[in-house]
């Protein structure tokens, strides 16, 4: 399990040269002070966890027992409370404010966010069926996905056949990826390769737990 988290926003993509003069395709991520509300402890509710708040909001605004989790803290309301799963919260207190400097350039870690939707997808889409051939007779069939099951035994279509249906606006977590750049200063993390979710959307960085497992499980 991760040993320390925090929450960003997705940029954009951009490049970036290394020290070989090489183009390294990079994430910029914003990564917002976030403030500790909670810690959650195995002794008290069974696991460990961060419960943080990034940005500012209206107190006017909040829900009596929302408003009493900030106030029981002495943190300022922020837009929207999120709990990070991690191994020990042993080092943190309530109050804390955990920023970019949290990781280092050559660290490993994990992104988590929420992937962008792309509506109904038929199945060569969304499972990268071959479809049907392009001629010989095929009429208007040349997307279909073909047969979905057997005739009078079993008389019917199997639970989780894979089939036409909504893709994406799921949650995925992208590992392993490097980071390039954390700069404090201006709040951004540059990690290499692409992050799912859409610009502007909501990330959380852990640091990897599956660092140096090759394919097979091996370390």
């Amino acid at each position: 399990m991760a040993k320390k988290a925090i929450v960003g926003e997705k940029l954009g993509m951009t490049q970036v040269w290394d020290d070989d003069n090489k183009v390294v395709p990079v994430t910029a991520l914003r990564v917002t002070p976030v403030r500790v509300v909670r810690l959650r402890t195995p002794e008290r509710d069974g696991y460990s966890a961060l419960q943080v708040t990034y940005g500012r909001r209206d107190a006017r605004k909040l829900s009596k027992p929302m408003a009493g989790q900030y106030a029981a803290a002495g943190v300022d309301p922020g837009v929207k409370l999120l709990e990070l799963r991690l191994e020990d919260v042993g080092d943190y207190e309530v109050g804390q404010e955990l920023t970019a400097e949290l990781f280092t350039p050559g660290e490993l870690v994990d992104v988590t966010a929420v992937s962008k939707g792309k509506g109904f997808a038929g199945a060569m889409k969304r499972h990268g069926f071959g479809g049907q051939p392009a001629s010989h007779g095929a009429h208007r069939v040349h997307r279909k996905p073909g047969s979905v099951g057997q005739c009078a035994t079993p008389a019917r279509v199997f639970k989780g056949s894979r089939m036409a249906g909504r893709m994406g606006a799921e949650r995925v977590t992208t590992l392993n990826l490097e980071v390039v750049r954390a700069d404090a200063d201006q709040q951004v993390v540059l990690v290499r390769g692409a992050v799912p979710g859409p610009r502007g959307g909501l990330v959380i960085v852990r640091d990897a737990v599956k660092a140096g497992v090759a394919r097979g499980g091996a370390a």
